[in-house]
């Protein structure tokens, strides 16, 4: 098991947040502990005795993992005005994250290309490329500014890291 996320993130669960964590073989998420508005509120109206009778600490705190081979599907739906939730759907389980509207492309794209297997593991070497034709030439962006946003666009996607992202950003800058 890789010991390094490739994404992180914090999803908005029925009034808690989670912490999320995609990485090549799983995907993990921790509720913590804590107290809640209503558990607070009835404490304060009852005097304290609604908190010694069932206890200061929420009981719905855990954690969970699916394997990334167990996915099946992740599907995106709008969920209000600020937030999309990211549906994983896993053999015997189904997940909801409910995230900000523009981190919910990257995460589905992140965990789409996780089950067909287009992200490389860390200890596996990148799928040889074909051999490239000598009579058509790469297409390039047309400016450094619009390779720079795309760039940009491919790190926040969470498709490069951010040392990634500092050295082609220098080579593009250097070419200038």
């Amino acid at each position: 098991m890789s010991s390094n996320a490739l994404m992180t993130f914090k999803s908005h669960i029925e009034g808690k947040n989670a912490d999320v964590a995609i990485y090549h073989d799983r995907v993990e998420w921790s509720r913590g502990r804590g107290m809640s508005a209503k558990k607070l509120t009835a404490g304060f109206l009852t005097g304290g005795a609604s908190l010694l009778a069932t206890g200061v600490r929420s009981s719905d705190a855990g954690t969970e993992m699916i394997p990334v081979k167990n996915i099946s599907s992740v599907v995106t739906k709008r969920d209000g005005l600020m937030y999309t939730k990211v549906v994983v759907v896993a053999s015997g389980n189904t997940i909801d994250f409910r995230v900000p509207h523009d981190s919910a492309p990257g995460i589905k794209a992140l965990l789409t290309d996780l089950v067909l297997g287009k992200v490389p593991a860390p200890d596996q070497a990148p799928p040889a490329a074909p051999p490239a034709r000598a009579a058509a030439p790469a297409p390039q962006a047309s400016t450094p500014v619009e390779q720079l946003r795309q760039l940009a666009e491919l790190r926040d996607a969470g498709i490069l890291s951010e040392e990634e992202f500092t050295a082609k950003k220098a080579e593009i800058l250097a070419r200038m």
